[in-house]
């Protein structure tokens, strides 16, 4: 049996699948064809049943149909999460609402939070929209550092590792942690087809093999990820995946699971997104 799996070249991902890429873990009976692409193209794909396994953003999951979230694989941030940035600081969080803001896509967990903190920060119903300019994650910083946009939102490495000229404007992990009472955040999550019947469950155990084998070989996996390391330093990168393939990514268990449930239950009280049904794997 063939399972296309799609995930993202950044460097938590690439760690995470780094085993089952280079054929260090498999299943007997099924051949893996990796699709590597951007996370928001991922988030489209999902969103037309193209793929049998794939990261999504947490966020696309609410407007998928036929997906299970699997519990292994999922990108938490504990007490950290997406930045947004600009050329300069601000003198108060209302200048916000008058600024052009790059963003890594709208189908990003990133963007679901920025959109429920500008809604909170400055009147319920702005039209955050109106401000918001799509493109590849790795444009953003250019883009504010030339003025094509007034702030961008920061996600993958970028995040601990800005540019020099760039100015921290809301740290949203920040926010998530008051808005949540501390729970972790959930950003990227792996899902599963519902047409795979068994087979999903046993992907998720191959997902928690895959990942437990790249601890067991830190470095050779850490040298894995440095492919996609679009220029950050090797330092950089494993300490962007010690932070993100944490004990939630082995499995996300009840903590996790709540954490989803509260990113949804606060989305659809804002009237953003309708709270999905989680069905886990």
């Amino acid at each position: 049996m063939r399972v296309r799996i799609g995930h993202t070249p950044d460097a938590d991902d690439a760690f995470m699948f780094y085993a089952i890429a280079e054929g260090k873990v498999t299943i007997e009976g099924v051949e893996v064809e990796h699709v590597v692409e951007d996370i928001e193209r991922l988030n489209r794909m999902a969103l037309r049943n193209e793929l049998d396994v794939t990261a999504i953003s947490a966020h696309a999951y609410a407007y998928t149909k036929g997906y299970a979230i699997l519990r292994s694989g999922a990108s938490f941030g504990l007490s950290y999460g997406p930045i947004l940035v600009a050329r300069h600081a601000i003198s108060s969080i209302d200048e916000l609402a008058y600024m052009r803001i790059a963003v890594p896509g709208k189908l990003t967990t990133a963007y679901l939070l920025l959109e429920m903190a500008l809604r909170d920060y400055l009147q319920k119903d702005m039209d955050v929209a109106a401000k918001i300019v799509e493109m590849r994650f790795d444009e953003i910083e250019d883009a504010v550092l030339s003025s094509k946009v007034d702030a961008g939102l920061l996600i993958h490495e970028a995040q601990i590792a800005y540019r020099q000229g760039l100015h921290k404007l809301l740290d949203l992990g920040e926010w998530w942690s008051k808005v949540s009472n501390g729970l972790p955040l959930p950003l990227g999550i792996d899902v599963a087809s519902l047409s795979l019947g068994e087979i999903s469950s046993k992907i998720s155990i191959l997902l928690k093999q895959s990942i437990a084998y790249a601890y067991e070989h830190f470095d050779d996996a850490v040298d894995y990820a440095m492919r996609y390391s679009r220029g950050k330093d090797r330092g950089t990168i494993a300490r962007f995946v010690r932070m993100y393939v944490n004990d939630l990514a082995m499995d996300m268990d009840e903590v996790g699971y709540n954490a989803l449930k509260r990113l949804y239950s606060l989305a659809s009280s804002r009237g953003i997104i309708n709270e999905p049904k989680i069905i886990l794997v």
